[in-house]
Order: C-alpha cells, then sequence, then structure tokens
C-alpha cells in the first residue's frame, strides 16, 4: 500500500518522490487519497488567507493556486490540451496529435479560465454562506478528492488511445483497486460534508466522469493522460458549484 501511495504521490503532485515506484494500475485507489492531501493544502491556503483579512475571491484564487503548486498544474494542463485537441481536431489522429502539442490554443486557454473563474467564485460563495473559513476548506477537500476519484472512470471502462504514455500504464486496473478508490472517495464526502450536500457532490461527479468517458470514447476512442486532467478538472468545477449552490439555497 505504501508503495501504491508513492508511485500516487509521484505521479500526481511535486512533492520529492520522484526516485519511488512508477505508476501502476493498481494504484489507483490512491488517487483520491492524494486528493484529500491537496484539498487540505489548498483548503488550509483559504484559512490563512481569509484569517489575514484578504477578501473571499482572492483568497479562493490563493487556494486554486496553491494546488497548482503543488500538483505542477498536471490537471490544468490536460484541460487545456483535452480542450484543444477536441475542439480543433478534425478527426482521431488530428484530435490526438494537438493534445500532444505543447502549445496552447484558444479553446485551452479559454478552457483554463473557466474553470478558475468557476472553482474560485464558487469557494467564495461557499465562505460567503458559512461562518468562518471550515466550509470552503471542507469544500475543497471534497472537491479534489472525488476529481481525483473521477478519473478512474475512463480509465476503467476505456482502453488507452495511444500504446505509449502514462496513461496505457495505469489502464486496466483490477478491481480491488476500482473499490478501494470509490471507497475512499465515498468515505472523504461523508466525513467533509453534510449528508445532503455528501451524496449530491457524488451523484455529480459520477455524471460528470461518465459524460467525460462518453466524450473522449466518441472522440478519440479511449483515454489518454490529458483526458484523464480534463477529467479531473470539470469534477472539480461541478463539484464546487453544486456545493455552492447547496450553501447558498
Amino acid at each position: 500500500m505504501g508503495g501504491d501511495l508513492l508511485a500516487a504521490l509521484s505521479l500526481l503532485t511535486r512533492l520529492p518522490v520522484r526516485r519511488h515506484a512508477a505508476p501502476r494500475p493498481r494504484g489507483i485507489w490512491a488517487y483520491p487519497v492524494v486528493g484529500l492531501l491537496v484539498g487540505g493544502v489548498s483548503g488550509l491556503a483559504f484559512a490563512l488567507a481569509r484569517s489575514a483579512g484578504v477578501p473571499p475571491v482572492a483568497a479562493s484564487l490563493w487556494a486554486v493556486a496553491a494546488s497548482m503548486l503543488l500538483t505542477g498544474a498536471l490537471h490544468e494542463d490536460g484541460l487545456a490540451d483535452t480542450a484543444d485537441g477536441l475542439g480543433g481536431g478534425r478527426d482521431r489522429a488530428q484530435k490526438l496529435a494537438i493534445m500532444r502539442d505543447s502549445r496552447i490554443g484558444s479553446f485551452g486557454a479559454l478552457a483554463l479560465v473557466i474553470s478558475v473563474m468557476l472553482r474560485s467564485s464558487a469557494l467564495a460563495e461557499i465562505d460567503a454562506a458559512t461562518p468562518g473559513s471550515a466550509g470552503a476548506a471542507a469544500a475543497l477537500t471534497v472537491a479534489a478528492t472525488l476529481g481525483r476519484a473521477a478519473m478512474i472512470v475512463p480509465l476503467a471502462t476505456l482502453p488507452a488511445a495511444r500504446e505509449d504514455g502514462m496513461a496505457a500504464a495505469i489502464s486496466a486496473p483490477p478491481a480491488i483497486a476500482l473499490v478501494g478508490g470509490f471507497a475512499v472517495a465515498c468515505c472523504a464526502s461523508l466525513i467533509f460534508a453534510e449528508l445532503r450536500a455528501a451524496v449530491s457532490a457524488l451523484c455529480a461527479v459520477a455524471l460528470t466522469a461518465l459524460a467525460m468517458t462518453a466524450v473522449a470514447r466518441r472522440s478519440i476512442g479511449g483515454h489518454t493522460g490529458d483526458v484523464l486532467g480534463a477529467t479531473e478538472q470539470a469534477s472539480e468545477c461541478v463539484v464546487l458549484s453544486v456545493l455552492a449552490a447547496l450553501a447558498a439555497g
């Protein structure tokens, strides 16, 4: 288990654990655990900013920035590449070629702007509707955990769109890893959110992951690392939006 967690940390964060085991299918159960860490760090950044008198929107942006710093903006990069590829490619081959290109296009830039704005504005709304900064910090933790759990869905249901790359190395995870990953996500949601909010967030992320999987299947016939990153980002945006709507209601 320790090796799986170190491999997940090495893959999904910038923490200095690169020397440890390479990504492996059985280790995907640990991805939501990494989400717990990332969400906790983001929540701490938000709480510190608010305690220093930083306004909610600015504190939300600092929290998002902390997440990007810890992960090296890995998932944001995947979102941008996926948006460029699916938005600009005419066929499967061209979409995959665009997704592999490190340059960012208009679709990718717009996707990043929308992602950051959705997350920060939702956090600010949650903070305004709940006393103190605990509500927003908990929402960040839930969103980050469920976002990493959402990545498991395309991994488990789609083949790799390419024979090389990170996603190909973790394709076809065993059933025990799937159950473990989803169990971590469910437990974290129930711990850090009220029952109604937890159930709503779980349902929302399930629909988002299935939708992203369907889009990837139709567009490129499988998953890539970029698709996984885009799935994570879309799920975070949806979860935070749902939690903000419930908090405001």
